[in-house]
C-alpha cells in the first residue's frame, strides 16, 4: 500500500491513497489551521472504526444474517503528554437488522477485534487497550 500526503498551506495537507482517493487534513486555528478537515488522529479513529465495521458486517453476511445497518460509534482516550498517543479506544457496533442472532453479531465483532480487523489489532499489539461492545436493534 501507499498514500502520499501533500502541505497545503499553515496546517493543511491532502492526503492521497494509493488507490486515488483523497481527503483534506487540518489543525485546529490554535496550531495555524483553519479547521477544514479532519485532523490526522481523527483519521487513525475514522480507520479503525471503518476497518472494524467492514468486518462486522461481512461476517454477518456470510453468517446469513439479514443486517440493514451498521453504525460504529469509537470512544478514545489520549495520554496528557506528548506525544498524546491513544491509550484507550472502545468501538461499539450498533447493529440493525431482521431476527439478528446476539451470538452471531457477538461472534462477528470478536473475530473482527481478534483476527480480522488489521488496524485495531496493530493498535493493540502497540499498547493501546483495545475495547468492544454492541447493540442490535430491531428493524421490520
Amino acid at each position: 500500500m501507499k498514500a502520499k500526503i501533500t502541505w497545503l498551506e499553515e496546517a493543511m495537507f491532502e492526503g492521497e491513497s494509493g488507490s486515488g482517493h483523497k481527503v483534506i487534513m487540518d489543525g485546529p486555528e490554535h496550531a495555524g489551521g483553519r479547521n477544514r478537515g479532519c485532523r490526522p488522529m481523527e483519521m487513525l479513529l475514522l480507520g479503525v472504526g471503518a476497518c472494524s465495521a467492514f468486518d462486522v458486517v461481512s461476517i454477518l453476511k456470510k453468517s446469513r444474517q439479514d443486517v440493514t445497518d451498521c453504525v460504529t460509534d469509537v470512544d478514545a482516550v489520549r495520554a496528557d503528554a506528548v506525544p498524546a498517543v491513544f491509550e484507550k479506544i472502545h468501538l461499539i457496533f450498533n447493529v440493525s437488522g431482521r431476527g439478528l442472532d446476539p451470538a452471531k453479531v457477538k461472534r462477528a465483532v470478536e473475530l473482527s477485534a481478534e483476527k480480522y480487523c488489521s488496524a485495531s489489532i496493530m493498535l493493540g499489539k502497540g499498547g493501546v487497550e483495545m475495547t468492544h461492545d454492541f447493540t442490535i436493534t430491531e428493524v421490520d
